[in-house]
């Protein structure tokens, strides 16, 4: 275990697939929306202060649209180009859901299950949240570097596995963990294990209303 490496997960902000309520999965052409862009914004605002030695992002186009001002902000000679596209924090694949809405989807039987124990679920044609876990789980070990602060752009469902994890939780339980557009969650990793410092903080959204009143496949639309 890397020794004192803090990691920023940041989720990228309210997408296109957002404000449609579709769960967007890794369908293509799915950008941050005006919202989005004004989160962002503020977003880089935020973190003007503070020093990353690493910039990682998920490769879609809405994450690295959220991330890349971050960056520029950061350090000027950190170019978009220079930010490391990491398929370990691809979106969740959602197999023949995606790109679905999901008032639609909510109706489907498989839904209670993933609701009440998301470990013994399978997307149609996609992935299991056990694979999924397990490939984000060792993407996050493999980024941390000891002293370091690393900066990740994600998704939400991502970010809620991860949190449950540095918390002990069993991931039947991560859909009580909500993550909203452009939040900031913060994961110490040390020898002695992990910790969170910090989870879903939004206070440079400042009219943003944080939690959802259900748990929501791709982390909610915020």
């Amino acid at each position: 275990m890397r020794v004192n490496s803090e990691i920023y997960l940041i989720r990228h902000g309210h997408s296109t697939a957002n404000l449609k309520n579709v769960l967007a999965g890794r369908v293509g052409s799915v950008h941050l929306s005006p919202k989005g862009i004004d989160q962002v914004e503020k977003l880089s605002a935020r973190l003007s202060t503070v020093e990353f030695a690493r910039f990682i992002s998920s490769p879609l186009d809405r994450c690295l649209e959220t991330i890349g001002p971050i960056a520029v902000s950061r350090s000027k000679s950190i170019p978009k180009s220079g930010i490391e596209r990491n398929k370990a924090f691809l979106e969740m694949d959602y197999g023949s859901w995606s790109g679905k809405k999901l008032a639609l989807l909510s109706r489907k039987s498989l839904w209670k299950s993933i609701q009440a124990a998301p470990s013994t679920v399978r997307f149609p044609d996609g992935e299991s949240f056990n694979e999924m876990s397990t490939r984000v789980n060792e993407g996050l070990f493999a980024a941390a570097q000891s002293g370091k602060r690393i900066a990740i752009c994600t998704h939400g469902d991502v970010i809620k596995v991860l949190l449950a994890n540095a918390l002990g939780m069993h991931l039947d339980t991560f859909q009580r963990i909500s993550i909203d557009p452009a939040s900031i969650s913060i994961i110490q990793m040390s020898a002695s294990g992990s910790r969170v410092l910090l989870m879903n903080d939004t206070a440079h959204l400042a009219s943003n209303k944080t939690g959802t009143s259900q748990a929501v496949l791709g982390g909610g639309s915020g």
